[in-house]
């Protein structure tokens, strides 16, 4: 009998589904960033519930304010990615009984912020006793099935793109968990994009829109297993010909002689959109991006073979299939 540490994350969430009876008709397919029900007319409700614990998810020195706001944010951040406006959150917190109130508050507090910053309420919740201090949110938005952004729509000749730049988390990591030192000015904007992630909202909605994507995830798990993940729901593959490598991950990269690339495939937690747009669309996906303050970044192609490959300079080499997993990584 095989222990779930040994076996990952993405295969418990097989074995698991492999049990489940499908709803009929579900407008989002299993293995998609969010949930969805039918509700008639060409509506769905959409669905995204995501956890935090306190002593696998919470790096060193991030305040309980901060990890109560981004339990809410990740949740918000894959509705974001399907192009769905959240409307409200539900929160069950598991809290030790000796956890003080005024921390209580400040918990309540980062939830409520992490809501409103886009435009969504905390409607209710549970609370529970717990030996970890446990954060579990549950988003919830109203869509056009149509306009629904899924991972499963990329065909060979497509662009790949993202709307952000990638490798600062990945240098945060370094700094909060193997102590690498960096200038203070470094390493305060490295450390808080792990510490006050932004979830790309308007971005997802502008591009549902002008249906500009053809396929769309945010990179929680890792700009690498995003892309593994699109390709094993798409059954396509792609090849990244410029890394979204960022100028403050480089100098990090730089200052401690580390691989850059890394950095920007393997960090985790940028919450970046990844998506596909065909080559006629890139102008009306760019447009659309820009009219809400953000941007396109190409990166790469859809390819007809089912393997994910990093092309620089001639040079192919593959892109493993790593990144954050509940079961096999540790990052506190």
């Amino acid at each position: 009998m095989a222990r779930i540490r040994e076996l990952g994350e993405r295969r418990v969430v097989d074995m698991i589904m492999s049990r489940l009876e499908a709803m009929p008709s579900m407008p989002v397919p299993f293995w998609d960033d969010v949930s969805a029900i039918d509700i008639g007319q060409g509506r769905a409700v959409v669905l995204k519930t995501d956890m935090l614990v306190w002593s696998t998810d919470v790096p060193q020195g991030m305040s309980h304010y901060q990890a109560a706001r981004k339990a809410v944010v990740m949740n918000i951040s894959d509705l974001g990615a399907k192009g769905v406006a959240p409307t409200a959150v539900l929160v069950s917190l598991g809290l030790p009984r000796d956890l003080t109130s005024d921390l209580v508050e400040e918990m309540a507090r980062g939830m409520n912020d992490g809501a409103r910053e886009y435009g969504a309420y905390v409607v209710g919740g549970d609370t529970n006793e717990t030996d970890d201090i446990i954060v579990s949110g549950m988003a919830y938005g109203l869509a056009s099935i149509r306009r629904i952004m899924k991972r499963s729509g990329s065909q060979p000749g497509d662009l790949l793109a993202t709307t952000g730049l990638f490798g600062n988390t990945g240098a945060a990591y370094q700094i909060l968990l193997r102590g690498l030192e960096a200038p203070k000015k470094l390493r305060s904007s490295l450390v808080e994009s792990v510490y006050t992630p932004k979830a790309r909202v308007k971005e997802g909605l502008a591009l549902a829109k002008r249906g500009a994507a053809t396929s769309s995830m945010d990179s929680s798990d890792g700009l690498a297993m995003s892309l593994h993940d699109l390709s094993r729901s798409s059954g396509n593959g792609f090849r990244i010909e410029k890394l979204p490598l960022s100028s403050q991950a480089m100098e990090f990269a730089e200052l401690h002689e580390l691989d850059a690339s890394d950095l920007v495939l393997y960090g985790g937690e940028e919450y970046e959109l990844v998506f596909t747009v065909k080559p006629a669309y890139v102008t009306r996906a760019r447009e659309a991006l820009k009219a809400v303050g953000g941007e396109l970044i190409l990166i790469g192609s859809v390819t007809s073979e089912r393997e994910v490959v990093l092309d620089v300079d001639g040079e192919v080499t593959r892109i493993e299939p790593v990144g954050w997993d509940h079961f096999t990584s540790k990052r506190s």
